[in-house]
Order: structure tokens, then sequence, then C-alpha cells
């Protein structure tokens, strides 16, 4: 081995001493070097055993020194190879020790002394301290703090073997025995952390604790809680092992306890069980909720499986499975089902039900393969789920009234050109009408356009370059359907199927310089399985469908269409000699264009409706009726691509939007160019003329604008109609324009106006809580990306923040807390309609949420609207939240309505006691 020279920081061993004695120079460094490493070897020569020098035993201190026992072994024996294998060394790691002040050898005593930062460290191991004491004739190392200039304890020892830190005030070490006795130690195991009296080390993975505290606080000398261990084992990285055991909260004992505990310690993920909550509910007794188990199926996947029960008979159960796989994907599902008992058997308002949910969310990483996608965004099952489920994880959801799901493979075949496909399976569930449309599934191929008269080099220019034209086709299984029959083999009885292809030809190119001119034309053609046939019920005077025919059939049309369009740019200059107003100058930009487009008709695929039951009728009235254009009918009438039309149609339409934006003086006097802010991102016009039509040739003024304030917190849409036509005494439309009917231009028949803001306190600051675990619920159920509508209830599954917790922290150090942090977000909209002199609001309503921070540890939230029209205040939640430290409370309210309910909880926040938790909740009543 080779004894490496210590820096120049340290005491050095004086040679002139070693060289004294030979002998005495080989025992007392090899065990001063073997005491340091704290070896555990077991074959520690005896105190004043004499020893064998051999090869791999030899000391060098520096390249000038010769070994003298060595020399000699060569002089006597020639031989230096032997068949025997010499025995296995003492040391095979590098040994480093190190002290500031002094490192001391007693050859008396047989005692090493290190002081001021010292240090030992041996292969895995590693000791730090104030003060080191190796006492090699009883193989003990005892470590220690030193006490500084002004009294404190201070380096306190820190071992460290493995991955297992030990902080204690002092340890007693024996290297033969490898075991050791640590008092007022500090170790963290897996989030916790265990401080006790007294540890004794028993071997590399066992400890025995007496008198042991394992708490997740923070605050390790005044821990706000911690669980009493009298008598503990400790195995690191596998389980904690107790008797005796009971919650002690800032010293003082409480009756919450086990007479033994067992506590699963590990790096990983493990199964386990999870511990239900426990409550009253007024019409189904008491119940447990959220208990089951929790399976770590892989380090790529789990699976938790939940239930609740009540008394009345009533009972559910949940699967929630996360999975995700680096690089490649993630996603996670979940399963809820509820048997809902009303009453009691017997009784007249008795009632049982069931409900359900599935929800599956997936997500493809775009870099695994980028030709190639996969995703899937599932919420569907009862309409009623979220109105009467009893385990209600988001009370906000139960406002949405619409159900989506859609799952979607795509890929690209790079090329020249290229092609794409995909397929996708869409649902949409109404929960009010109990409506249900699905697609099972919709097939989307295409060819990318093709350019035949391009050049192989060079840009495109000119009518004939441009031409391009492109295939598509789309093919639908169409299935609408209700609540009632979903999943049932009645509801593909009346399933649509059909395909769509299209060949799109089109060009474009200057015309004039300044405008653009582009022209096509589109070829359609559709493929469906199922056409009907109508006939003209005489007695009734209806038409209705008398047959269904079954087999393949399919109608082509065409069409052409042409625009022109350009941009005209505007200055306001407000700039003049001497002066420097505060709005230097206006711009406007505007992009008007007009088109034209022509639609045939196809008539060849209209025939007359036959009459049945005419018995009555005479000759004459049967000719009405054959001439009646109001029987005439295509087969193809109610088509999943709808149907060819019969009218011929060629109309103008025109188009006007605009954009305004200002150049104003930067308040920032450093700043050499003025500020640009948009005063309008939009504001457009539109409308079109029917060439073909009789009468109400024009079409109502379309108008739609938006934009954004106050450094873009503010956002303002507004949208109006305005019709050109007036209305006769019984508010029906007639040609005749309403300025020549006594009226103004345009008459106004609809308007909305939609705004949403969100600011807090400081500018810039804005709070995103799209991270936030309740938003997170939110959208995985369809709902808003906000808490307008209120937030999660479940807050046993939330996760915290750490960065904002220690922020709160670090707020709270100062003695006073000048800022109260706040945020507020609001919603407001306005329709109003007027098509036939009803002159009225229809809708009318102002949604606000905000959270404010009382102090670092207090916060209050609330979401809640008020309908303006009705004079009434909309769902309402009210959120509190208190900081304990290691622990969180918070109470949910909601005050009124038929949601009218709370929840109080208090628990603590790490993931590995959060079962230790107290939560009480008045839930909302049944509504069926």
């Amino acid at each position: 081995m080779t004894f490496q020279k210590p820096s120049h920081t340290f005491t050095k061993i004086h040679l002139k001493a070693l060289r004294t004695n030979n002998f005495q120079l080989l025992f007392a460094v090899s065990f001063t070097v073997f005491i340091n490493m704290l070896s555990f070897a077991q074959d520690i020569p005896k105190k004043n055993e004499a020893i064998n020098p051999s090869v791999k035993d030899s000391l060098i201190l520096n390249s000038k020194v010769i070994d003298t026992l060595q020399t000699a072994k060569k002089e006597q024996d020639s031989t230096l190879k032997d068949s025997i294998k010499p025995k296995k060394g003492l040391l095979e790691h590098i040994v480093d020790y190190s002290a500031i002040d002094y490192t001391t050898f007693n050859q008396k005593k047989q005692k090493l002394y290190l002081y001021n930062e010292a240090e030992i460290t041996y292969g895995d191991m590693n000791i730090k301290a104030g003060s080191i004491t190796i006492d090699y004739s009883k193989n003990e190392v005892y470590a220690k703090g030193i006490t500084d200039s002004i009294g404190e304890y201070t380096q306190a020892p820190v071992f460290k073997q493995g991955s297992n830190v030990v902080e204690p005030d002092s340890i007693l070490f024996n290297t033969k025995t490898q075991k050791a006795l640590i008092y007022n130690s500090k170790t963290e195991q897996s989030g916790g952390t265990v401080i006790a009296k007294i540890t004794k080390k028993e071997n590399d993975s066992v400890y025995f604790i007496y008198r042991g505290k394992y708490t997740t606080s923070e605050n390790l000398d005044d821990p706000e809680y911690y669980i009493l261990l009298r008598k503990a084992k400790v195995v690191p990285g596998k389980k904690i092992v107790t008797g005796l055991a009971n919650l002690f909260i800032y010293d003082v004992p409480t009756p919450i306890g086990l007479p033994f505990g067992f506590f699963p310690q590990s790096e990983k993920q493990t199964s386990g069980i999870i511990i239900p909550t426990f409550g009253e509910q007024n019409d189904r007794g008491y119940f447990l909720q959220n208990g089951g188990y929790y399976f770590a199926i892989s380090d790529y996947a789990d699976l938790a499986v939940l239930g609740d029960y009540y008394t009345n008979g009533s009972y559910g159960f949940r699967l929630e499975s996360n999975y995700a796989l680096r690089y490649k994907f993630r996603g996670n599902f979940g399963f809820r089902y509820e048997n809902l008992i009303g009453s009691e058997r017997g009784f007249p308002d008795y009632t049982k039900s069931t409900v359900y949910n599935l929800r599956w969310s997936h997500s493809k990483d775009g870099k695994s393969s980028p030709n190639s996608r996969f995703s899937a965004s599932v919420n569907l099952g009862s309409s009623t789920y979220y109105r009467t489920s009893l385990n209600q994880v988001n009370t906000g959801n139960f406002l949405n009234n619409t159900l989506s799901s859609s799952v979607s493979y795509s890929k690209t075949f790079q090329g020249e050109p290229q092609v794409n496909f995909s397929l996708t399976a869409t649902h949409s569930q109404n929960t009010n009408t109990k409506q249900i449309n699905m697609t099972l599934p919709t097939f989307q191929g295409s060819v990318g356009r093709v350019f035949p008269f391009a050049p192989k080099t060079g840009t495109k220019k000119g009518i004939i370059q441009n031409i391009n034209f492109q295939y598509n086709i789309r093919g639908e299984n169409r299935i609408q359907t209700t609540d009632s029959l979903f999943f049932k083999k009645e509801m593909f009885k009346d399933a649509k199927t059909g395909f769509q292809h299209s060949i799109p030809l089109s060009t474009n190119f200057k015309l004039f310089k300044y405008f653009s001119l582009s022209a096509s034309t589109n070829y359609n053609e559709v493929w469906t399985f199922k056409t009907i046939k109508k006939s003209y019920d005489a007695s009734t005077k209806r038409i209705q469908v008398t047959d269904t025919i079954n087999g393949f059939d399919a109608f082509r049309t065409y069409n052409f269409s042409a625009s022109l369009g350009t941009t005209i740019y505007g200055m306001f200059d407000f700039k003049k000699e001497g002066k420097d107003p505060k709005i230097q100058a206006i711009r406007h930009v505007m992009r008007p264009s007009i088109s034209y487009s022509i639609n045939p008709a196809f008539d060849k695929y209209y025939e007359r409706a036959e009459v049945i039951n005419a018995d009555g009728l005479t000759v004459g009235e049967l000719e009405d009726i054959e001439q009646n254009s109001n029987l005439l009918y295509t087969r193809f009438d109610n088509g999943i691509f709808g149907s060819p039309s019969k009218n011929f149609s060629s109309s103008i339409g025109i188009s006007l939007s605009n954009n305004f934006e200002a150049k104003v003086k930067d308040r920032d006097s450093t700043a050499t160019e003025p500020k640009k802010i948009t005063l309008l991102n939009n504001l457009n016009f539109s409308t079109s003329y029917n060439l073909a039509g009789d009468s109400l040739q024009w079409s109502p003024v379309r108008m739609s604008g938006g934009t954004q304030l106050f450094k873009n917190k503010l956002s303002i849409n507004f949208g109006a109609t305005l019709d050109p036509y007036a209305l006769d005494n019984n508010n029906r439309k007639i040609n005749k324009f309403n300025i020549d009917n006594g009226g103004s231009l345009f008459r106004l028949t609809s308007a909305n106006i939609t705004a949403s803001m969100s600011f807090s306190s400081k500018d810039g600051d804005k709070k995103d809580n799209k991270n936030d675990p309740s938003i997170q619920e939110n959208l995985r159920s369809g709902g808003r990306d906000d808490d307008l509508f209120g937030r999660s209830d479940d807050f046993t599954s939330q996760r915290f923040d750490e960065d904002k917790d220690k922020k709160k922290e670090e707020d709270n150090s100062n003695f006073y807390n000048f800022k109260i942090p706040w945020s507020l977000r609001v919603a407001y909209a306005v329709n109003y309609s007027n098509s036939s002199r009803q002159n009225e609001i229809s809708s009318h309503s102002l949604m606000f949420s905000g959270d404010i921070d009382l102090s670092p540890k207090w916060s209050f939230g609330a979401s809640s609207g008020y309908d303006l029209k009705n004079q009434g205040f909309t769902y309402t939640q009210l959120r509190f939240e208190r900081d304990l430290l290691s622990w969180r409370m918070n109470f949910s309210w909601v005050p009124f309505s038929s949601r009218s309910s709370w929840y109080f909880f208090i628990g603590i926040k790490s993931s590995i006691l959060k079962d230790l938790k107290y939560d009480k909740r008045k839930q909302p009543d049944l509504q069926l």
C-alpha cells in the first residue's frame, strides 16, 4: 500500500521519530492508518503482537525511504514467488484523514487525536466531527463536536455509510464488532426524520432506538409534532418497527397512538393499504370513503383500487391508474361506479339507481416518433353522474353540461407528395337532454398539394404555375343514441355510414400589382350505404319515410369560387414640429375582399314522393298534389354528408377586416423609440348578396371584434348582427328594406359582449393555476381551466408546491408582512336578442374568483357569480386554508343552492403520513 503524504495544512508525522525503530514504525503506522480508515476487518492484530512484513504491507513514505524489512527479507530468501497465496491485506481502499488544528498520535496510550474539522474516509464510510479520538487498543472510535469561543457546541459528528446519514451529538464506534452507540442522533428515513436519545447500531442494516421521535417537520430542534417511539428497530431503507407509540404535538401527548407500529421505508414506490375516510350522511347513514389498496405495478404504472360503503346499502368503487414511459408517452385512466339507494326499502320514496364515469387521457411524446401520433381524451358515462355522485371529487363539474371524448391515431408518409391518414373515435354527450353523438370511427386521408406546372427550381409565379390540386377522403360511421341505450345493441340500429371524396383545384396570382386573386373549383363525391324512399299521405297531408333501402349509392357535385383581396395601410401622424404628444401616431390596416361562388342545381337526384291513401281524392286534387314542388325529395336526404342541392345558387360575398395600433410615448425617459400598443385586434364586417334569389337577396351584416387592454390583462370580444330587411306586423321578415319601412338602415337583431380579466397584486405576477391538482381534475372531467366554478374538495390527494411553501417561509421570516398577495379573475358576458322585436337581454352574468393571502400562513379564496338578469347569485364556493408547517388545514363551503355542503380537513402534508388526518363533511342532498 502507499501512505499518502498529508497536505501542508495538517500536522505531519515526524520522520525522525519513525526512523529510530523500524519495528515500532511498522507497528504504529499500520495501526494508525488502519484505525483511521474504520476498517471492519476481523483480523486486527492484538496489542504488542509482532507483525510479519510482506510486500503488500510495506510502507513507502517517499521515494527515498527504503523498506529495511523488505530488503532484509529479500537478502534471506531469493525466492519472491510463493505457491501459498498471501493473506488478504488489511487495507482495501485509499484512506484519507485530516484535521485543521492538529493530528497527534500518542504511542503510549495508543490513540490518535484529530481536532477541528476532523474527517476520516474509507470506502463508503465517512465521519466528520470537531474532534475524533481513535483508541486502537480497544478498536474504538469516538467522535464529538467542539465548543467554540462563545461556548456553543459546534461541528457535531456526521456519520455516513452508503446512503445512510446519521447526525448525532457524539458517537462511539467499535471497528472490530461494527457496533456503535449514537447519542442524540438525527437520521433521515425516506422523507421522515428519526430523532433518538440513544441509538445502538447493531450492524450495517439494523439500528435499535430508545425514546425516538419520528417526524416530517423541517424544524428538527423544536418539531411541531412527532410520534414518540419508546422502543424501535430501524432497518434503513426498508422499515421501522416500534412498540408503544403515540402522537405528540409540541411535546404535549395526545391519545392518538398504537400499541405497536410498522413504518415501511423505501426509496421506490410500494404497494399498501389506503386508509378510508369515516363520516356520516343524513340520508345514507355512516360511511367509509376512499379506502382500498394501492398497487405499485412497476416503475412505469400504478393502480389504486378505492371503495365506498354506506350503511343504508349504497356503495361505490373507483379505479385510478397512472402510467408513463419517459420520452415515449404518459397518461392516466379512471373508472368510477356507484350504486345509489335512497330512503328505505318499502317506503314510497325508495329509489335505486347506478351511475358511472370513465376517463382516459393519453399523450405521446412527439420526438419518439415524429411521423405518427396517438392521443386520447375520454370522458363519458351517465348523464347524471356529476349531479348524483356521492363521492364527488370536483364540486364545480356538476355545472358542466357536456361530456366529450376523442381517441385518434395519425400517421404521415413523407415524400412527394406527402400522404396523411388518421383514425378518430369521438363522443359528445349532452347531460341535460341525454343525447349522445358518436363516430366509431372517422377515417381521414389526404394527399399533399401537387403543383403540376411549377418549375423545378425557383419560385412559382403566375396563374399557371400556381395551379395545384389535392385529394381528400373522409369516412364516418355515425351513431346517434340516448343515455339509456348507451353500450347496448340498439344504439347501432340507426347508425349511418358513408364516404366523402373531394378534389379541390385552385390557383392564385397577383392582379394589377396590389391585388391578390384566387380561384378554385371543387369536385365532391359522396358514397352512402343507406338511402330512403318517401311517400305523401293524402289523409294526413304529410310526407313520411316509408322505406329504408340498404345498398351502395352515390351522388356527385361540384362548385366554383373566386376571391379578390388587398391590404390598405393608413397612418394618422399626430407629431407636429415643436410638439411631442403622448399619442404620436395611429396605424389603420384594412383588408377588404370580395368573393364569388356558384353552385349548380343537381335536380337529377330528386324525385316526387308517391301519393298514398288517395282513394277519396278527385283527379284534379291528385294533379294539384303531384304538381306541388314540396313533394320533391332526394333519396340522399338525412345523409351523413348532406344531400345534393336542387336549387341553383350564385352569390357575392363582401368582407372587411380592420386592425388599429397606436404609437405612444414611453414613460421610460431612456427609451429611444415610442411604444406600440394595440387598440383593436380585429374589427370585421361581412355580408353576401344572392344573385339567383328573387327576394331577401342581402344576408344580414355580421360584425365582430376584440381587443386587449391594460397590458393584455383585460380581454374583450364583441359581436352583432345587423339585418337590412324589415318585419311585418306578425314579426316576420319581408322583402323590404328597413329604411324604406320607416326605420333605420339596419335593424339590430342580436349582440353579445364577453370580457375577462385576470390580475394580481404585483404586475407581471399572474397566478397560473393550470398546474394545480384541482384545475387538472377540472380539465380531465371536461371542465374549465380556471376556478371560476370552484375547486376540488379532495384535499387528501392534493400535492403542494415545495417552492411556494419555501417562498412563504422566506416571507414569514420578516417580522412585519406589509405585502398581502392577492389575485382576481373576472368574467363578464351579456347577450341581446331582437330577431322578432322581443328587445330583451337573453342572458347577463358576472363570474369571479379570487384568492388572498392574509398572511404567509393564512389564505382565503372564493368563486361565485351573479346573474344580472334573474337577480341572483350563481354557484358559490368559499375556501379557507391554513399552513400549519408540517400540517395543513382546509375548509371548503358551498353556502347555498342545491349543492349546499361543507368539507373540513386537517392532516399532515407529507405523503408518508397522509393517512394521519381528520376530515368531516356535509354532503349535498341527493339530486335525481
